[in-house]
């Protein structure tokens, strides 16, 4: 939160704030999307590598997969 979206803030009113989805046992639930497009944490990666344009290396997508296991 910016400070100013704090300061419109009346006495005591406090914000209300979003928890986005856990990643909590992610490797036990694919196919990955919305639709299912993609089937491994692999084709994930790789998919918002270049979605993203992130240009990670092989390594860093294989250390963010390895990550994602152990959630």
């Amino acid at each position: 939160m910016t400070r100013k979206s704090r300061d419109r803030l009346l006495p005591g009113q406090r914000v209300a704030q979003s928890r986005g989805v856990s990643l909590r046992g992610i490797k036990d639930s694919p196919p990955y999307m919305h639709d299912g497009r993609l089937l491994t944490l692999e084709d994930t990666v790789e998919f918002f590598n270049l979605v993203l344009g992130v240009q990670l290396t092989p390594q860093e997508k294989a250390a963010l997969v390895a990550f994602m296991r152990q959630l």
